[in-house]
């Protein structure tokens, strides 16, 4: 099997209702950042890392994103695919899931970056036959996030809530993903989280791994790491 995950889906639904004070009117992932919408720098990431073919999943004003990518990505090969209700980020992926092409996706967020390798990370996920392959940035000095804890073989063994912390590795947002066997496992409707609902209730079958990397990470959708990106990305 190639060990290069090709596809990738790009979750951009969300309401970005805790950005709402420095964006009023737009989807999360639309926020301007360094003069372009943020799902661009996120684009011309993936298309960095090899990604050919891409899925993005929408809800919130998802013409507003139609027309952007039709418009700057169109020569692409990608297909959108929009939630009629919000379904949580585990129905988001589910959804997508359904019209990916390949049996193994990457699969992030359009307001988070997560510069990390997508061929080391798929690589990993492929040696493994990992249902999930979690993408892990090392922090320091931290509350904002909980923590994923790995075996020494890169295994998950347990999710942590947030709490002040020196060190940790915490979830970037960025997975390789089985296609079959999580449209064979998650529930088949409805609203769920990914997380929460599906990563954290299948630790103990051993198929979640880990791939850390101390590479480039933001999240937009609050507002100082927002600002924060203005800088960053000039």
């Amino acid at each position: 099997m190639d060990r290069q995950i090709k596809e990738a889906i790009i979750l951009a639904g969300g309401l970005g209702t805790r950005l709402r004070s420095a964006v009023p009117d737009l989807p999360k992932c639309m926020a301007p950042v360094a003069g372009r919408p943020f799902i661009g720098h996120v684009m011309d990431y993936l298309l960095e890392q090899g990604i050919e073919h891409f899925i993005f999943s929408l809800g919130y004003k998802h013409d507003v994103i139609e027309k952007y990518i039709d418009r700057v990505y169109g020569a692409l090969d990608y297909v959108f695919a929009v939630e009629k209700e919000p379904l949580g980020t585990g129905g988001a992926i589910r959804e997508a899931c359904k019209v990916a092409e390949d049996p193994q996706v990457i699969v992030t967020n359009g307001d988070t970056m997560f510069r990390a390798s997508v061929p080391s990370l798929s690589a990993v996920h492929v040696a493994h036959n990992a249902l999930v392959t979690l993408g892990l940035k090392p922090m320091r000095d931290f509350d904002r996030y909980g923590i994923v804890d790995i075996d020494p073989d890169g295994r998950v063994i347990g999710f942590e809530e947030k709490q002040p912390r020196s060190s940790g590795l915490i979830n970037a947002g960025l997975y390789g993903l089985n296609v079959t066997e999580y449209l064979a496992s998650a529930p088949p409707s409805g609203v769920f989280s990914f997380e929460r609902d599906f990563l954290e209730p299948r630790v103990a079958g051993g198929r979640l791994f880990g791939y850390p990397e101390d590479a480039y990470f933001i999240d937009i959708g609050i507002p100082e790491d927002y600002k924060r990106a203005q800088k960053e990305f000039l």
